[in-house]
């Protein structure tokens, strides 16, 4: 059957903020919600800050020589406007570019006998300088915002159950499609399931952590070729009462989290993928990719996705561990019995 999923297999996480009634908190923090805006709402608020500050201040300028007279005197060579070749809004507009841009083209500029003009050319260079670092520097970090660098870190399109080592594992693989890699990468995994608490409380979409090698220190990656993630599947797990039957029927999502520092910018990234129930393989196994050539390894990307069947008991983890115990209890009382028949 269909189910919403909580994180899409791209990171998307699919929850939408409803009914938000303290919007002021976005404006507290208008650099992070400008950051966040889609690009075309932030090239408008560039386009605009920009714009309404020239117009805004080519306004002042204009009924500054409106006031003084200077536009009634255009002709009057003993007259000292303010602004020297200003004859109008246009040129009040173009004024304003030239003293916030720090263009000056000397065509038009601001004379001695105006202190009112000299006042306004101070405040709009200042804050024409605090326009200018707030949008300049909010359109920075939006370029070199790493989120396009999670674009070149792939999970594998399946998850597998098979034995590692006679233990059943739950395993993922996470390959870099760059040369440049990811530093201090870790990985995490959570299982989201709703579940009932012994109250009678229901939860929805209750977080469980899954160990994918906290303890070891294996969650932290070398992650220069494709690599495969394993969480066994012990008593602590929440997979350790699930069979192959149980899980075909079971009804959850696994979110996978890869989390690292871009080795060209320092910036950290981090890159997300799920896993619903239909999507882990029980029985399968990743194939290789990893090959060795003449003087170097090559990763053939083109399997990346593909597994292969093996032979795995399909009842569960404890059930395995078991039979495994009880298999080694009759061996341990058979060898002395075949030693008293000798």
């Amino acid at each position: 059957r269909l189910r919403q999923r909580y994180v899409e297999k791209d990171g998307k996480c699919n929850v939408q903020h409803g009914n938000v009634r303290e919007t002021y908190r976005y404006l507290t923090d208008i650099f992070t919600t400008l950051v966040d805006l889609k690009w075309r709402f932030s090239l408008l608020v560039f386009i605009l800050a920009y714009a309404v500050t020239w117009l805004f201040f080519g306004l002042i300028w204009w009924f500054i020589a409106y006031c003084r007279g200077d536009l009634e005197h255009l002709e009057d060579h003993a007259w000292t406007p303010c602004v020297n070749n200003l004859n109008g809004f246009v040129s009040a507009f173009l004024f304003s570019i030239e003293t916030e841009t720090t263009i000056g083209y000397g065509h038009r500029v601001i004379t001695d006998k105006c202190p009112e003009g000299i006042v306004l050319l101070l405040l709009q260079a200042i804050l024409g300088s605090m326009v200018n670092a707030f949008m300049v520097g909010c359109m920075f970090v939006k370029i070199s915002q790493p989120n396009k660098r999670a674009e070149t870190l792939v999970f594998s399109s399946h998850a597998v159950v098979s034995l590692r080592d006679d233990r059943l594992c739950l395993m993922f693989r996470v390959g870099d499609l760059r040369d440049s890699h990811i530093v201090e990468a870790s990985i995490r995994a959570k299982l989201i399931k709703s579940k009932q608490t012994q109250e009678g409380e229901f939860i929805p979409l209750d977080q469980t952590d899954l160990s994918v090698g906290f303890e070891t220190g294996d969650d932290r990656l070398f992650l220069v070729s494709p690599l495969i993630i394993s969480h066994e599947i012990d008593e602590r797990s929440p997979f350790w009462d699930v069979s192959r039957h149980q899980l075909e029927k079971d009804d959850f999502e696994i979110v996978v989290i890869l989390e690292g520092m871009v080795e060209a910018t320092g910036m950290t990234c981090q890159a997300r993928s799920s896993y619903l129930a239909d999507e882990v393989l029980w029985g399968h196994r990743f194939a290789p990719l990893l090959t060795l050539e003449e003087g170097f390894y090559e990763v053939d990307y083109g399997g990346f996705h593909q597994t292969v069947p093996v032979p795995t008991p399909a009842c569960s983890a404890r059930q395995l561990v078991a039979a495994a115990a009880r298999r080694d209890a009759h061996l341990y009382w058979s060898i002395p019995s075949r030693l008293d028949q000798q």
